[in-house]
């Protein structure tokens, strides 16, 4: 991998995410990395492998929008720990499906299979309405009691 592309990517998101207000997601989804490399070295190469030879070109080249693909890379590390299903909450508090992208004021969150496992965040809008709030302490949190 490159300096320079690394660069070239590194710059086309700081950009999205000036131009969005959006958060950048790249130091939760290094603490996710740290956990994949932990139970899963197998999953940990192939999320680096992904990163390196898909993610950074596609972002550096402008193939992709730079928001929505990491939100895809944090999709598929979430999967790598846990398989499930991941949702996107609007506004409301209704989830549906994810399907990339996802719209930027959603709140991205996978469910892993198995009853006693909080969700694993993926993505989160830049300010979160009440009802995602809730949702974000009750299933990622794990909190029993509103703020």
């Amino acid at each position: 991998m490159s300096d320079d592309l690394t660069a070239r990517a590194d710059k086309r998101l700081e950009e999205a995410l000036a131009r969005e207000g959006a958060r950048d997601p790249r130091e939760f989804y290094r603490q996710r990395l740290k956990e994949l490399k932990q139970a899963s070295p197998d999953g940990y190469a192939q999320a680096v492998a992904y990163y390196r030879d898909q993610l950074l070109p596609q972002v550096a080249d402008g193939d992709v929008e730079p928001l929505s693909a990491w939100t895809e890379y944090g999709r598929r590390l979430a999967e790598a720990l846990a398989p499930g299903r991941t949702v996107a909450v609007d506004g409301s508090g209704k989830s549906v499906p994810y399907e990339a992208p996802a719209p930027r004021d959603h709140l991205v969150l996978h469910f892993p299979d198995g009853k006693s496992t909080r969700a694993i965040l993926v993505g989160l809008p830049a300010t979160l309405t009440s009802a995602q709030r809730a949702t974000y302490d009750v299933l990622v949190s794990g909190k029993q009691k509103a703020r």
